[in-house]
């Protein structure tokens, strides 16, 4: 459920028009709903309200302060796979208890920072990070909670670019040698092993590989704690997919996920946290456009729309589906026309859909991609020059720009000429 509904024939973003919006801020531009961010953060959290847990939301998503400290003052917290991230969640106002430092290649000042600035624990990827954060710890007269993922084979029959639980993956340590690397660990004065990490992919539509790992979890927590180990924090990663308005894509609830949880887990007195971002802020998010011109190909009609790949990459890099719809509700039982739906960057690769059915449209009429909140905003580029689109706040019948559209001027005094050109 999200809150972005016609009313009277014009679409709403809560309480006010997204052409409004556009009136002000020009397309194209990134919308996001609170009424819809804390609705999704919260079916995760009472999901899980059968014991001790943390939600802590994938920033990778979706990193703007304002959905950061939104999120945060509802009690989340922050999954991070970078310094900036890391850096991010500290400036929204998130504590460094609430905050899991995740990612293959932390560097050791990104463990520096973490460590001095407070974090709740690193998900460990590797033998060699897990030296070089003993190292950055001693070093630092602290000792370093730390959770090692291990990968559990699994696959998450999801995108190939976005599963992570398969051995062929990059992430984590084989589960077969879990049982060695938490005896290197806790032979390490600088690290306090709290737990076990699994992360196995993203945008799952069913919850049996989610079973199949968490089974393999519980059964390494138990071989652990008979080796002396103190597991008392299962981090279960994000993952949970979302419609993107698709019959054949209905992924499960949140509840049904809880469920699953408390099912597989929930008898084993760890305290659990998962890490879920697309299902947050994915359906939060509009990306809004316009249209520059209608053109008749050989075959088919063009809609050359002013967004383009640079600002909403996946449909170009994953060939991924978005759901795409006029501002103005169609009339019912309007005729609908076939568009190949494209940006204007010079690449055939900048399409958004090809053939996909749509009320007639003309220049200067405005559409809005659906389930655009995650991984569209932190994804986009400058590429061709083109400037970052605004993202834009809605709550209530309130709105605000919380990131600019920067000038052309902006862009280029980033550069420097040296003094021998």
């Amino acid at each position: 459920m999200d809150h972005f509904l016609y009313r009277d024939g014009e679409l709403f973003a809560e309480d006010v028009s997204v052409a409004e919006i556009a009136a002000t801020v020009g397309t194209p531009f990134y919308l996001y709903s609170s009424a819809t961010l804390l609705r999704h953060f919260k079916l995760f959290d009472d999901a899980l309200s059968f014991g001790e847990h943390l939600v802590c939301f994938a920033m990778k998503s979706n990193s703007n302060q304002a959905v950061l400290k939104l999120l945060g003052d509802a009690g989340a917290g922050m999954d991070v796979v970078s310094g900036g991230e890391y850096a991010r969640a500290r400036a929204a106002g998130v504590s460094g208890d609430k905050i899991v430092f995740s990612g293959v290649g932390k560097t050791r000042q990104e463990m520096t920072d973490a460590l001095t600035g407070g974090i709740r624990q690193f998900n460990v990827e590797s033998e060699p990070e897990m030296i070089a954060l003993n190292d950055v710890a001693l070093s630092l007269g602290v000792t370093a909670p730390i959770a090692i993922r291990v990968n559990p084979d699994v696959d998450a029959k999801t995108h190939e670019k976005i599963a992570t639980g398969k051995s062929e993956n990059k992430f984590g340590i084989p589960i077969s040698r879990a049982s060695e690397v938490y005896a290197m660990a806790a032979a390490m004065k600088g690290l306090d092993v709290v737990g076990i990490d699994v992360h196995i992919g993203s945008q799952l539509v069913e919850l049996e590989p989610f079973e199949e790992a968490y089974k393999k979890v519980r059964a390494l927590t138990e071989q652990l704690r008979a080796e002396g180990h103190n597991i008392r924090r299962l981090d279960l990663g994000g993952g949970l997919g979302i419609p993107y308005m698709r019959s054949n894509e209905a992924p499960p609830l949140p509840v049904e996920y809880g469920q699953l949880i408390e099912r597989t887990l929930g008898d084993l007195g760890c305290e659990i946290e998962i890490e879920p971002g697309r299902l947050i802020s994915g359906n939060a998010g509009l990306m809004v456009s316009k249209v520059i011109y209608v053109k008749s190909g050989e075959d088919r009609e063009f809609l050359i729309i002013d967004g383009a790949m640079n600002d909403l990459v996946r449909p170009s890099m994953y060939g991924a589906h978005h759901d795409i719809i006029p501002l103005i509700e169609p009339t019912a039982g309007v005729e609908q026309t076939p568009y190949d739906i494209v940006g204007p960057v010079c690449e055939s690769g900048d399409t958004f859909a090809k053939g996909r059915q749509m009320p007639p449209l003309k220049p200067d009429d405005l559409i809005a991609f659906r389930s655009a909140g995650a991984y569209g905003a932190v994804m986009a580029s400058e590429y061709n020059s083109r400037p970052l689109i605004p993202e834009v706040l809605v709550q209530g019948d309130q709105f605000a720009v919380i990131r600019q559209r920067p000038s052309f001027e902006e862009m280029i005094n980033r550069d420097t000429i040296p003094a021998w050109l």
